[in-house]
């Protein structure tokens, strides 16, 4: 953990002292119950190399939230590792409901908070993900389940001001928009 602070420190002091304006500390990411820091080579090296997961360990954002033609697959990683305990809907079953602003970790409110207990797993019967989904599919998965909202924009902390201003509730279709193939990233093409 020390070390982890002096280089979070040492980053900020290069970027002050006139390093590289680009330059960047990554989030770090924690067990949701007990706080202890999470190690990603847990999870193997599938799925860490995509733009989108590099993007999201710097920022903390999901970038999958903004793009629709990774809702399909998405999808299907959830109907296949998700509903079961959560619902086909995030209605909620024997774990919590995912689609109102209700949250058991208020810090699932935030991407960064719920990729950390999908990774880490959580109280009760959620274990970790990591050896079921790789961190890229746990973005397509939070995606999804970001997609799948219902309650109103302001507890929505996930999205951005222009997300906001275009948000629209889920409203009970249970089926993501078909993908336009030529521009669906590679990570979330569907499995057939």
């Amino acid at each position: 953990m020390i070390n982890r602070i002096v280089l979070a420190a040492g980053v900020a002091a290069f970027a002050l002292l006139g390093g590289p304006a680009t330059t960047q500390a990554a989030i770090e990411l924690h067990n949701t119950v007990t706080g202890e820091p999470l190690n990603l080579d847990d999870a193997g090296p599938e799925g860490r190399d995509t733009e989108a997961f590099k993007s999201f360990i710097e920022t903390g954002k999901n970038p999958y939230n903004n793009e629709p033609n990774c809702l399909a697959n998405g999808e299907q990683l959830y109907l296949g590792m998700c509903s079961g305990c959560h619902g086909h809907v995030a209605e909620g079953k024997i774990g919590p409901g995912l689609n109102d602003n209700y949250w058991t970790y208020p810090d699932n409110n935030t991407d960064k908070g719920l990729f950390e207990t999908i990774f880490g797993g959580a109280s009760g019967q959620m274990g970790p993900m990591y050896g079921a989904v790789n961190p890229d599919q746990m973005l397509q998965i939070m995606a999804w389940v970001r997609h799948l909202y219902k309650d109103g924009v302001e507890d929505a902390k996930w999205l951005d001001d222009a997300q906001k201003a275009n948000f629209k509730p889920y409203d009970g279709h249970s089926h993501a928009p078909k993908p336009d193939p030529a521009k669906t990233p590679e990570a979330c093409k569907v499995s057939e």
